[in-house]
């Protein structure tokens, strides 16, 4: 579970400081989707950023499995994204050279320690994965061989190699047409469903909002509106 209370952020702008996010609070539960919508601007991203613990708050708590991560040093934030949250960014940032089952076994070399020693899982946890998202068939492909509805799917199942509880999403189908767009957020629900996370997901589109099983509403940095939908 994430819960999320009180977060306050804001940036420096010249001789004052620019409030991001003011004050908001929101709870997700494992096998939830909670989408977080609202104009350009309005601290999505931001908070997005401070649930990641990639951004420390102004004030406020982020609590991840009941882990504090906002008392956390920065190595220790390390650690709890690394065991504990799955992070998608809008873009799937894939490494060219690499194949669909590298780019989620590469995840295991990334700064574990003993990575050698469970090489045999990593690659076994990417090919139960590359089936999840239904790319086994892909799983030799490069990304400039796959569309980009299959690149986003990539992005979802590398973020899930570490098994994480909290699975946190940005705008995963902005770059994509709407029947497109339909089976990507039909995947992260199924997944959230499966998988038992706790997922928040940013977007602007409205119309996959119904589907969510919570959404909240940020205007200007602040919650205007929750709405439990499922």
């Amino acid at each position: 579970m994430i819960r999320l209370n009180n977060i306050t952020l804001s940036f420096p702008d010249g001789d004052t400081r620019v409030t991001a996010v003011d004050n908001v609070s929101l709870t997700a539960h494992p096998g939830t989707v909670t989408g977080i919508t609202g104009p350009s601007g309005s601290g999505k991203s931001s908070l997005l950023a401070v649930a990641a613990t990639l951004i420390h708050p102004d004030a406020g708590q982020v609590l991840i499995d009941d882990i504090d991560a906002t008392r956390l040093n920065p190595g220790e934030a390390t650690e709890l994204r690394r065991n504990k949250i799955g992070i998608v960014f809008q873009q799937s940032n894939l490494i060219p050279s690499l194949t669909a089952r590298e780019q989620l076994t590469v995840m295991n070399e990334l700064g574990a320690q003993h990575s050698r020693r469970h090489r045999a899982d990593a690659l076994a946890r990417a090919d139960v994965l590359l089936d999840a998202v239904r790319l086994t068939a892909h799983s030799d492909k490069r990304p400039h061989q796959l569309s980009g509805g299959q690149r986003q799917r990539i992005n979802i199942a590398r973020a899930l190699m570490n098994d994480p509880s909290v699975l946190l999403i940005d705008e995963p189908t902005s770059a994509l047409d709407q029947e497109r767009g339909a089976s990507i957020i039909d995947l992260i629900l199924r997944l959230t469903d499966e998988l038992n996370t706790s997922t928040l997901l940013v977007t602007h589109d409205l119309v996959h909002l119904p589907r969510m099983h919570g959404v909240v509403h940020l205007v200007d940095g602040r919650l205007v509106d929750t709405v439990a939908t499922a």
